[in-house]
């Protein structure tokens, strides 16, 4: 198939009037940094730890069901990491989502709905990008990420396996085969001891 294009004018870090920093490669380091502490200001995060974001449909094509499972283990297991929502879909997983807000305080927040400056605050701040889907023909979020200097997590579907690559493979990203809570869980796992190599993250 053909792959969809963004719009790289629009999307751009260093002229986005959306964000709470503008940067580019030689200050994207404190320019992310910036956009994280001021996402997980507003959301009650901590900003030290690794910060995983997720926008989009709240519907099982994005794997969405998933998530309220694959979150709370993913925590339980490492405990230092936060993790940020913007989506609405599907009545039952927004109220899962909801009642994991509570259960997970300080680790895990969700903001139900859309809202076009929250998702490039979003894009900016987060560390890395979940992105599960079980479809996806060809995928935008994972081409914003990527101009905002967020690493993309994806399932290995359609066009997300033809943008991503691998970083066992010499690439930008990390990719899982499965739609399934235990790869999302393990593709995050291995996003942690990534981070943590400081100069190789970077």
């Amino acid at each position: 198939g053909i792959l969809n294009g963004i719009d790289d004018l629009f999307w751009d870090p260093e002229s986005d009037s959306m964000l709470a920093k503008n940067y580019k490669s030689t200050n994207v380091v404190s320019g992310k940094r910036k956009n994280k502490n001021e996402l997980c200001k507003i959301y009650g995060l901590n900003p030290e730890y690794p910060l995983f974001g997720f926008i989009g449909r709240l519907v099982g094509e994005k794997s969405a069901d998933l998530l309220p499972e694959a979150i709370r283990h993913a925590i339980r297991e490492n405990g230092e990491i936060s993790i940020f929502l913007l989506g609405s879909g599907h009545e039952n997983i927004e109220d899962e989502l909801r009642s994991l807000k509570e259960e997970l305080k300080g680790n895990f927040n969700v903001h139900i709905g859309y809202d076009e400056k929250l998702s490039h605050l979003v894009y900016a701040g987060s560390d890395f990008l979940l992105m599960p889907s079980r479809v996806e023909p060809c995928g935008l979020n994972q081409m914003y990420s990527l101009r905002y200097g967020t690493i993309p997590i994806v399932r290995k579907t359609g066009g997300l396996k033809d943008t991503v690559v691998d970083i066992g493979d010499e690439g930008f990203g990390l990719c899982h085969d499965q739609a399934s809570v235990w790869d999302i869980c393990y593709s995050i796992k291995r996003a942690i001891k990534f981070y943590n190599e400081k100069s190789y993250f970077r």
